[in-house]
């Protein structure tokens, strides 16, 4: 059986197709994999893709891998150092149990990890005077729970090429960095296998099954 229609708008929670990137206000499903960021300097962003995360000792979520869906939020990171020296790392953060922080002083604003949550998340403009910018961040307590698969954004092009290229040989030339990707989703294929994709029956606009929305030109 057949069904057309003319548009369409879903909300993926991240548990069925991961590296979902989520509205900066949507709260991150409990077992969801979600696409973050997370900003760094040159040098540690060769030993983060070379040997993965290690915890922050200390920051206003406590002990973790302090991440961002907001990529302005990463890229001022670190603080206080040359823009030159920053490098944004696209990574998948496989969020286990979650906990909300959203005021100051919040009870559990440094122990959420041993109240069993993995990840705590403040979300944007909750008025926290720790969090000045008013942008949405999250803190994972394992640093297994978070994997880089991608450069977001590096000072030139010739740092950009090595740091990536450096990711392509830790996935062993494959891996997630070397995934297809369909260029109508943007979601990783599986195994190669393409996703099927046909045309809009009204206004003839190429669409794949998997696309989170289409609004038809066509419809009133």
């Amino acid at each position: 059986m057949s069904v057309q229609f003319s548009g369409w708008e879903v909300f993926d929670d991240g548990a069925s197709f991961p590296g979902l990137e989520l509205d900066s206000s949507q709260k991150p499903q409990s077992r969801g994999v979600y696409t973050m960021y997370h900003g760094t300097s040159i040098t540690s962003a060769r030993v983060i893709i070379a040997n993965g995360f290690k915890q922050s000792s200390k920051g206003m979520l406590g002990m973790g891998v302090y991440v961002s869906r907001n990529i302005k939020k990463a890229t001022a990171y670190p603080l206080r150092s040359n823009p030159t020296d920053r490098v944004v790392l696209q990574v998948h953060v496989r969020v286990g149990r979650v906990k909300r922080i959203d005021k100051d002083n919040h009870p559990m604003q440094q122990t959420w990890h041993s109240h069993g949550y993995d990840t705590a998340w403040v979300p944007p403009k909750v008025g926290l005077l720790a969090v000045r910018s008013g942008l949405e961040e999250d803190c994972v307590f394992d640093p297994k729970r978070v994997k880089v698969v991608g450069i977001a954004k590096a000072s030139n092009v010739s740092i950009q090429k090595e740091l990536q290229q450096l990711l392509i040989q830790s996935c062993g030339g494959g891996g997630e960095g070397a995934a297809e990707v369909c260029s109508l989703c943007k979601r990783k294929t599986q195994q190669g296998a393409p996703h099927i994709k046909q045309q809009c029956w009204e206004c003839g606009k190429n669409i794949c099954i998997l696309m989170s929305k289409h609004f038809c030109p066509a419809k009133p």
